[in-house]
């Protein structure tokens, strides 16, 4: 009985470890994002919101994670004739990144692929520097951030999906972007 007693805990332990570990492989909860061109699935979670600018096609808010000071927010913009090409904007976000020593940080850059378009998929972290504001003199000052970023050139269009927020939050946020952009569909 005694060792019943102490077996038990440890079947339901293995038990809920199992069903864990078999869930990671899980699809989560999506959400369709239209940003007039593009379409995708973002985490439900993620919470949609009515940009704030009209340059913006989609606005998503990322809940902090436990002891990051801020969200994580994903802005989606459109530039029809491309708005420059994928490395120019590549380069700008490095740009908005410095590194301990205060230089531009290394940034990775990798091609995936969306439903029915290549993805551009870039990655880069270190202290938040970007103006305010486009425009702005103000720089943000914000130590431990990452971007997490995509480039998707679709009938003459270029679309840019950027990612950023504090490196806790985005490190959690990091496999639904992912998702994000297997889901990717240019309109045809």
């Amino acid at each position: 009985m005694m060792a019943t007693k102490r077996i038990m805990p440890r079947v339901k332990t293995l038990a809920a470890a199992a069903l864990v570990v078999c869930g990671l492989g899980a699809q989560m909860p999506t959400q369709t994002i239209d940003a007039g061109g593009v379409t995708f699935q973002a985490p439900a979670s993620w919470k949609s919101a009515k940009p704030s600018s009209t340059m913006r096609k989609a606005q998503l808010s990322v809940e902090p994670a436990k002891g990051d000071p801020e969200p994580a927010e994903l802005l989606v913009f459109a530039f029809p004739g491309g708005g420059g090409s994928a490395q120019d904007n590549i380069n700008r976000w490095r740009g908005f990144f410095k590194d301990e020593d205060g230089n531009p940080p290394k940034l990775e850059t990798k091609v995936v692929k969306g439903k029915n378009v290549d993805v551009t998929r870039v990655e880069t972290a270190g202290r938040y520097v970007a103006p305010e504001f486009p425009g702005s003199q103000k720089l943000h000052n914000k130590p431990n951030f990452r971007l997490l970023g995509a480039i998707v050139q679709s009938g003459g269009t270029g679309y840019y999906l950027r990612m950023i927020g504090p490196e806790k939050t985005m490190a959690e946020a990091r496999p639904g972007f992912d998702q994000m952009l297997a889901s990717i569909k240019a309109a045809d």
